[in-house]
């Protein structure tokens, strides 16, 4: 036994260290877990985890472990992406919401972009900036106060659009939820962030909690409503990738509610992974604009046709917790897990990975039998919900809290007591 594995290293390490490994599976004499630690620790800096075409690793109980095997292979557990950076204790989008995402180990971190009217893009939650910068107490800009139809939405307020990127830097980010997140508001008073601000944290960042550099799931926000006004998102995306180096590196993955957008960005070159998000209701801004009221719903995407054709055209679906879950008529939480469970595995069949958005631990954002204490703004009991997610299956969660989402991961993979 000892002999074959030192041939096996001998004449098959030239050619790799997966290739060790893989013999090693064959042979069974290397344990999944065994391997999944090797291939981390053989790199001085591993890219960021790959989920494409993944399914997930039945546990002995039938449910989902917190692992990913690819072609028998185990790889790393589900990935934990800080929503907005780390928006539970930061105010969203700021350079100190994505630096304690990357403190507390998070693989991957999701900025929403959006343009300015000089081609900049820059990363808020919306264009219309009201709720998330002091805009509002700036006079110079007091006639900028407009309203728009943003996707059949009809909104007042201040716009990025309408700005330059110069006048951008003058503003301040404030705390969107700050009735929720009142300790948010003590880190308010950051400048705004460009998408390129973001690749340099990135780039300087350290390794996530699973030993892997950190990625980032950039959402492009209102394409279709953007290339209207004459600022093609693809276009101006593709550029900062390009000048920051961006367009071919394994971190990268791309996601939008909009098909057309994520489409021509991979026309203009752009290797990632490519994420259709997904609403409980409605239809798609492009498909609304191509077809008006003929335009298809988000939930014909998610029929047994729909995800086989979708799977032509992205490598996975993002879609609202909601969809997932089952609740009464008095908003509480049922046992009814096979919802969820049946969609990630019929997503997988297709060969589609499946994230889910967004684990949040405040009362506010949990059902009704989960909420703890009398505040909104109160934690409930999150890891509940968090675990119930995470054993449907899915490849990765979007959190606010990402240090949270990880305390539940861990406790996913970790053994029963006894065993």
């Amino acid at each position: 036994m000892l002999l074959f594995c030192v041939l096996v290293f001998c004449v098959l390490l030239p050619c790799g260290v997966d290739t060790v490994v893989l013999a090693l599976l064959a042979a069974g004499m290397a344990e999944p877990q065994v391997v999944q630690n090797f291939q981390l620790e053989s790199s001085a800096a591993p890219q960021f985890l790959h989920f494409a075409m993944a399914t997930r690793v039945a546990s002995p109980q039938g449910g989902a472990s917190a692992s990913r095997s690819v072609k028998g292979v185990t790889q790393i557990p589900l990935l934990v992406i800080g929503h907005r950076g780390a928006s539970g204790y930061r105010p969203e989008h700021t350079r100190s919401a994505y630096e304690l995402a990357f403190e507390q180990g998070a693989d991957a971190v999701e900025p929403d972009l959006v343009a300015t009217k000089d081609r900049v893009l820059v990363i808020r939650h919306e264009n219309e900036i009201s709720g998330t910068t002091d805009v509002a107490s700036h006079p110079e800009f007091a006639d900028r106060r407009t309203t728009k139809v943003v996707d059949g939405q009809t909104l007042t307020g201040w716009f990025t659009e309408d700005f330059t990127w110069a006048e951008l830097t003058t503003l301040q980010a404030t705390e969107r939820l700050a009735k929720l997140r009142p300790a948010n508001t003590e880190f308010a008073g950051e400048g705004i962030l460009r998408l390129v601000d973001l690749l340099a944290l990135l780039d300087a960042a350290p390794l996530s909690a699973l030993g892997a550099r950190i990625g980032m799931v950039a959402e492009i926000k209102h394409a279709s409503y953007f290339a209207s006004i004459g600022l093609p998102l693809d276009e101006l995306f593709a550029a900062e990738l390009l000048a920051s180096g961006w367009t071919d590196d394994d971190r990268l993955t791309v996601e939008c509610f909009e098909l057309t957008v994520l489409g021509q960005i991979r026309d203009r070159g752009v290797r990632a992974r490519y994420v259709f998000l997904v609403e409980p209701v409605g239809c798609p801004a492009d498909e609304v604009a191509a077809r008006g009221d003929e335009a298809r719903t988000y939930a014909s995407y998610l029929t047994a046709d729909g995800m086989p054709a979708l799977a032509a055209s992205v490598h996975g679906i993002s879609v609202d917790k909601h969809i997932l879950q089952a609740a009464d008529a008095s908003g509480s939480a049922v046992s009814a897990p096979s919802v969820g469970t049946e969609l990630v595995a019929r997503a997988h069949a297709a060969g589609l990975t499946v994230f889910c958005w967004t684990l949040r631990a405040e009362n506010a954002f949990l059902a009704k039998n989960l909420r703890c204490g009398t505040f909104a703004r109160q934690f409930g009991d999150w890891r509940s919900e968090f675990l119930e997610l995470m054993r449907m299956g899915v490849d990765g969660v979007f959190a606010d809290q990402p240090d949270l989402a990880i305390e539940a991961r861990t406790a996913l993979t970790r053994p029963p007591v006894g065993q």
